[in-house]
């Protein structure tokens, strides 16, 4: 059971913010029913009861309930936390920008947060041998607008060329890159996008190069190399209809943390020139850090024509997106005429605490040595998910860095999922948090992706605590 300091008055408190809670909000990603009674799940024996649990504050990798119980955050509370909650130094770094400059438009202005900003991400982005770097920086607001800019950007370069008959993008099967309408169009998952299908632009969806989708003989470089030839096909088939490639490099995260080679990503990459097509790199997710390098495109060692970043970016403090650009696309857009230029905008883009936040957490990670220690990190949990690939309901364990996922089905059977009646998911989700950790689930995949400031004992109660939510959540089955 959860260890932490809690009474009566203090789980009094919670039940009032929990009912406070029910009472005004609306919450993302959760069908609100699963709220109901969720303050007393044991007691009511419904098997949909999804807690809803107020938080007063963060500890490091801790959060903490306002009834003093304490939750392992290990998934980086929705994958935005690099450093640990309440990080001291991105802290004062916004405090200070606070008494300096919160918010200028930055049509017209500009600030020397969102310069060094900029000037550093460019400085960091992926490069390939021979190809122009990555040159211009585009604020947004959050990832799923970021995608929105990337896809408004290819779409319009094209435009102002005069090639009016590319319109569409190439997508993967499997990928996720946003809920707003052009960010869900170019997704493929259908529990986002089916109810709004009649309402997104056409996209055309090419097979993942998932290795858990291998076939009887095949590796993981196999699962690349034959989906990099359906990628050819396609883009023969739509040849001059097709703006960009967009991806999510090395891991397909809401899609199940399904993972594929570097090599695909070469393909693909050689595939878009060839073809004259834009690739469009979602990092938003994976980036800083999360797969083993800065960026995930630096295992295959190739460089998008954009960059899509956000979640880590400010270190889990403040909402913050950043597209880069190369000099080509930044040039196709200049002229004299207005409907030539980009002129997409959001109210706080470049929003100068954002920008304070990001660049305090860039720096952290010179200061820090963050990677090398990740490369540790990153060691021990293999260990420590090594024997979960024994269990009897594990069909796959899989890791890309500081990312680590369990797929559940019935007997360890890549063929035989479990009934998703059964929500083992969300009876493992529970298990967990009963235990103090929070293991948020896609579907019935269950992952590690936590802070950095992770440390052995808190990496021992989260591999205990994993394996007793897989047991508890398939004794059913």
């Amino acid at each position: 059971m959860n260890e932490g300091t809690h009474d009566a008055s203090m789980i009094a408190d919670a039940a009032h913010w929990r009912a406070r809670d029910l009472a005004v909000l609306w919450h993302p990603c959760t069908q609100m029913r699963e709220h109901m009674d969720s303050g007393a799940p044991a007691e009511n024996g419904r098997g949909d009861v999804l807690p809803l649990v107020p938080i007063a504050h963060g500890d490091g990798a801790w959060l903490v309930g306002r009834d003093g119980r304490r939750y392992l955050d290990a998934v980086s509370s929705w994958w935005t936390n690099l450093f640990g909650h309440a990080e001291p130094r991105i802290a004062d770094a916004i405090a200070a920008q606070a008494r300096t400059l919160e918010q200028v438009i930055l049509a017209g202005f500009s600030h020397q947060p969102a310069v060094e900003l900029a000037e550093k991400l460019l400085s960091l982005a992926p490069r390939e041998d021979g190809r122009a770097p990555l040159s211009k920086v585009f604020y947004a607001d959050n990832g799923s607008a970021g995608v929105e800019v990337a896809l408004k950007m290819a779409f319009h370069w094209f435009h102002n060329r005069g090639e009016h008959k590319r319109t569409k993008f190439i997508a993967l099967e499997n990928g996720y890159h946003g809920e707003t309408i052009g960010a869900l169009a170019v997704g493929d998952i259908p529990l986002y996008r089916r109810v709004y299908a009649p309402l997104l632009a056409e996209a055309v969806f090419a097979p993942s190069p998932d290795a858990y989708q291998a076939e009887a003989g095949e590796s993981a470089i196999d699962c690349a190399e034959r989906a990099a030839v359906a990628l050819r096909e396609l883009l023969e088939r739509h040849a001059g209809e097709i703006c960009a490639l967009i991806l999510e490099p090395r891991v397909q995260c809401a899609g199940g943390m399904r993972m594929h080679d570097p090599l695909y990503l070469q393909r693909a990459r050689e595939l878009c020139d060839a073809h004259g097509v834009f690739l469009i790199a979602d990092e938003i997710a994976v980036g800083f850090g999360r797969t083993g390098t800065l960026f995930a495109c630096e295992q295959a060692g190739v460089a998008p024509d954009l960059l899509c970043l956000s979640k880590g970016l400010t270190g889990g403090f403040l909402p913050l997106a950043a597209v880069l650009a190369t000099q080509d696309i930044y040039d196709g857009f200049l002229g004299d005429s207005r409907e030539r230029a980009f002129l997409h905008s959001h109210s706080y883009t470049g929003n100068p605490l954002a920008c304070a936040a990001a660049l305090r957490s860039l720096q952290i990670f010179d200061e820090d040595g963050v990677l090398a220690r990740n490369r540790v990190t990153a060691t021990r949990m293999t260990e420590l998910a090594a024997p979960l690939a024994a269990h009897s309901h594990v069909a796959d364990v899989r890791q890309a860095g500081m990312i680590v996922a369990f797929e559940l089905t019935r007997h360890g059977d890549k063929c035989t999922p479990f009934d998703p009646a059964l929500r083992i998911g969300l009876r493992a989700y529970r298990a967990a948090l009963e235990r103090g950790v929070v293991l948020r689930p896609l579907g019935d995949v269950l992952y590690w992706m936590p802070p950095y400031c992770i440390d052995e004992e808190q990496l021992v109660l989260l591999a205990e605590t994993t394996r007793t939510a897989i047991d508890e959540a398939t004794a059913c089955a």
